[in-house]
């Protein structure tokens, strides 16, 4: 539900909110005293509830920045997809991976609000995750296009770990390899979906049944 301190964990995880106690890890290293863009350097990326795109700027220029920023040519990076063959390559792979070829030279503000959420996650996978953060990736968008999301998470690398911020159920137990309850900011159970789905404290809170069955 909301409430549940599940963009709260998400914001600690990146740096966002300082944590008050504990440490953040990632591959082993302690990432809890580094800014949210060193985090990014080091594979940790993430998306968010609400869109936080350049309406002005086309998915063809917002991928060259992302592409171009983790290469180190962020201050270049309008020049890269018309004169360096690999930010242009791997730009158009990105494109054709999240279904964003066809609208690459239009205004963001005016794509589709499905296909803002896909050049979000496209942006972010080009950052080249370790660990990519999707808080409610497909939240907002109509049933028509919440389609083409799920199948390009569901399409992404094996070896990018996913941690998937969300409350419809459905969604998270056709994807969710391991689910974390939260309530209230803490952790109320942890486990495969099968043990999770099983578990009576889980079904009263989030499925709407009550502990009696």
């Amino acid at each position: 539900p909301n409430g549940a301190a599940k963009t709260t964990f998400v914001n600690l995880l990146t740096g966002v909110l300082p944590p008050s106690s504990g440490q953040v890890l990632l591959l082993g290293e302690d990432v809890t005293g580094l800014r949210p863009e060193a985090r990014v350097r080091r594979g940790l990326v993430r998306t968010f509830q609400i869109n936080q795109l350049f309406g002005e700027l086309t998915p063809l220029e917002t991928l060259c920045l992302a592409v171009g920023e983790r290469l180190g040519q962020g201050r270049d990076w309008r020049r890269g997809a018309g004169t360096r063959g690999a930010v242009a390559n791997e730009v158009m792979g990105v494109a054709e991976r999240f279904r964003l070829a066809d609208v690459l030279e239009r205004r963001t503000d005016t794509l589709p609000y499905g296909k803002q959420r896909l050049l979000e996650i496209a942006a972010a996978f080009a950052c080249a995750p370790k660990v990519l953060l999707l808080d409610e990736p497909a939240a907002g968008v109509p049933e028509a296009e919440r389609h083409d999301i799920l199948q390009a998470i569901a399409a992404l690398p094996e070896e990018v770990a996913v941690l998937l911020i969300e409350h419809d159920m459905d969604l998270v137990f056709s994807f969710a390899r391991r689910i974390s309850v939260l309530v209230d900011g803490a952790l109320l159970a942890e486990g495969a979906p099968d043990a999770i789905a099983a578990d009576p404290r889980v079904r009263a809170v989030y499925l709407g049944e009550s502990r009696d069955g």
